[in-house]
Formats: C-alpha cells, sequence, structure tokens
C-alpha cells in the first residue's frame, strides 16, 4: 500500500505524541520511583524544554544538512529512546540529562515536520497543518486510553515504555524510510529564521499561543496528578482526565478548519479560549471527579485550534517573512508546554494543585484580549476565495 507524503508526517506526529504521551500519562509512577515532590518532579521535566529551547533556536542548519528522511529517524526513533530509558534511571539529575537530550531531539523534530508539512500543502494546494496536529493530538489520546489500562492492570513503566519504544521503531521505520524531502519554497521564505524574536506586533499572537500551550501542558501533564492527589481514585478513572482532554483536542483540530472557514480565526479563537477557561474553573472548582473529568475535557476542546489559528496569523503577516514570524512564535509557544511542568508543579507543592489551575486563568483572559490580532470572518473568506482563484 502506498503512503502519501502527508501520511508519513501524520504517522511522525503520531508516534511522538505516544511516546511522549506514554510517559506523561505516568507521571504518577515516575514521582513515586524517583522519591521527589511535585515540585521537584517539575524541575526535573524541564530538562525537556532547555533541550527544546536550544535545538529550536540552533538546529535549522543541521536539519538542512541531514534531510527530511534521516532528521525523522533520529528525531522519532530517538525522542522515543530517550522516553524509554527515563524509568531506568532512579535518580532526578540523571532524568533531567536524558530529558534534555530528549528536547534537543524534539525540538528538531519540531521544524522538520512542520517544515515539510507546509512543503506539502503547498504541493497539494490545499490546508493539511490542522490534520497533521490532529495526529498529533490522536497519538496522546491513544497512548492515554491505553495507559489507564496498563495502569490498572498493575503493569510497571518500565515494561510500559519499552514495549512503546518497540512499537515505534517498527511503525516509524515503515513510515520513514521512503520519505523524502518535499520542494523547497522561494529562499525569501526561508531566510533569517535561526534566531527569530518576536515583534512588538507578534506579541498578541504570543500570548494567545503561550495561553494555548499553557492549557496543554497543565492538561497532559497534571491530569493524572491531580485525579490521584485530589480524588484519590484508581488508576484507570484517573487516566481518564488525560484521555478525556486528549480525545477531544484531537477532535476538535480534525474538523476545525470548516469552522474557521465559515466563521473567521477571531470567533473560533474566542469560543475556543472562552471554554478552555470554562474547563479550567470547573477543574479548579470540582467537587467530585466527575465535574473535573468534563473540566479536562473541555480544555482540551478549547485550546485544541487556537496555536494553529496563530501560527497561520503569524504566516499571513506582511512586516517579515513568514518562516522568521512562525518561528519566533513556535520558540515562545513550544518551549512554553515544557515549562508548564515546573512551573505548575511549583505552585501545586506550595499552594495545592487545585491553585496550579488557577494561575492559567489570567493567560487565558488575556489571550482572549488579544484574539483581535486574528483574522475576522470577512478577512478569512477573501482569503479563501483568493486561495480558490488561484
Amino acid at each position: 500500500m502506498r503512503i502519501e507524503p502527508q501520511q508519513r508526517i501524520y504517522i511522525c506526529f503520531f508516534l511522538f505524541a505516544v511516546s511522549m504521551g506514554a510517559l506523561l500519562s505516568r507521571l504518577p509512577d515516575l514521582q513515586v520511583s524517583l522519591g521527589i515532590n511535585k515540585s521537584e518532579l517539575g524541575l526535573t521535566l524541564i530538562g525537556a524544554a532547555v533541550g527544546a529551547l536550544i535545538s529550536l533556536t540552533f538546529s535549522s542548519p543541521l536539519i538542512m544538512k541531514l534531510g527530511a528522511r534521516n532528521t525523522a529517524f533520529a528525531t522519532v526513533l530517538g525522542t522515543s529512546l530517550m522516553i524509554a530509558l527515563v524509568p531506568w534511571l532512579g535518580y532526578a539529575p540523571l532524568v533531567f540529562c536524558v530529558l534534555f537530550c530528549e528536547g534537543l531531539l524534539a525540538g528538531a523534530l519540531e521544524i522538520n515536520l512542520n517544515v515539510e508539512i507546509d512543503r506539502i500543502e503547498a504541493q497539494l494546494g490545499r490546508g493539511v497543518m490542522n490534520r497533521a496536529h490532529g495526529f498529533w493530538s490522536l497519538g496522546f489520546f491513544v497512548t492515554a486510553l491505553a495507559s489507564s489500562f496498563i495502569r490498572q492492570a498493575g503493569i510497571s513503566i518500565q515494561l510500559h515504555l519499552a514495549v512503546t519504544f518497540a512499537i515505534v521503531v517498527v511503525a516509524g521505520t515503515i513510515a520513514i524510510r521512503g520519505m523524502q524531502n518535499a520542494s523547497a519554497p522561494a529562499p525569501s521564505q526561508t531566510e533569517g529564521a535561526h534566531m527569530a524574536l518576536p515583534t512588538l506586533g507578534m506579541l498578541p499572537l504570543c500570548v494567545i499561543g503561550v495561553g494555548a500551550f499553557l492549557v496543554e501542558g497543565a492538561g497532559i501533564d497534571w491530569s493524572a496528578i491531580y485525579m490521584r492527589d485530589v480524588f484519590a481514585v484508581e488508576p484507570f478513572v484517573g487516566g481518564m482526565g488525560l484521555t478525556l482532554f486528549a480525545f477531544f483536542m484531537a477532535l476538535v483540530r480534525l474538523f476545525a478548519d470548516r469552522f474557521v472557514d465559515r466563521y473567521g480565526s477571531r470567533i473560533v479563537a474566542l469560543v475556543s479560549l472562552a471554554l478552555a477557561a470554562i474547563g479550567i474553573a470547573c477543574v479548579w472548582l470540582a467537587p467530585v471527579p466527575e465535574i473535573a473529568l468534563a473540566g479536562f475535557a473541555m480544555m482540551g476542546a478549547g485550546c485544541s485550534a487556537v496555536y494553529p489559528l496563530a501560527v497561520s496569523a503569524a504566516a499571513q503577516r506582511d512586516d517579515r517573512s513568514a518562516h522568521v514570524n512562525v518561528a519566533a512564535l513556535a520558540q515562545m509557544s513550544f518551549v512554553v508546554f515544557f515549562l508548564a511542568p515546573p512551573l505548575l508543579g511549583f505552585v501545586a507543592e506550595h499552594a495545592g494543585i487545585r491553585m496550579s489551575y488557577l494561575v492559567c486563568l489570567p493567560i487565558i483572559l488575556a489571550a482572549l484580549f488579544s484574539t483581535r490580532a486574528l483574522a475576522p470572518k470577512r478577512i478569512a473568506m477573501d482569503a479563501e476565495k483568493q486561495r480558490a482563484a488561484e
């Protein structure tokens, strides 16, 4: 069976999420095995953030030299290997170092896959970026659901992550070995992107992106520990927070484009961020597990389409090349995704895990006020008509 170029990227996104989701769903077990508190766990996880920031800033020349296929082999399989090593270490500083290496690979993976899918979009003449990120979310959902059963069955974190790595190696090899570099855009679209920084005009989009990734980090990283500490539920029920978050995030991403085309980016972002805020409030105040699980579902749906909308708006700005603006947004937003665990872990340790969700609300409110930087319906429809004419 022939695998289309975009489908190879879908699979890579999916496998990366499967590996990362397997580890994040087992954070309660990792915390116990390392013998550390929530704040120390957050500081340990920050290794991935440091590695990702360095990689996002400096790895572009190496990626261009290696090409899409070699980079995909190194990053998709490499991140899974680093994650599989984590439960065997038993010492938090060593985990930090391994996650630092994982972050280096993850940053390069993010650049490589997004550049390739952008080029494939140009070749296809239609958008597939949201769907690609939808497969990322779908991977989290699948691994979160599986992890709920795995934890309930008492399977060790070591065996769980080892089997996940084996699956990634087999599926990743099949998907990546036929990958070829997509045609590069004109040089004017790629110059000067190595150390892009946001301009004042980009700041509203950065606030939107940061808000989306903060909610994503809060939902993915701490939901299982929240359910355990607040409600003392069984492992299967505890894992349902991450499962519902990932499911609704994937569902909305896979079908969001039609609503953006109809109502415009600004309306979709407003509704999404408002839903995320309601979900955070539910988790913060939940008196029973069912309310908390509903909150995690709303958080997943609410943050799902926001970051892709910010990326599209950044690419459409005419103050700098699209590549520079998108790189600036990605560097801030992607690192916030990794910084969320230590920041929220510090709050959870000193003020309670419920309060770690409350601190997300001001950022979401700031993102709501920043949505004017996105295109209203009329502009979105004009752009659609122009693309159809071309």
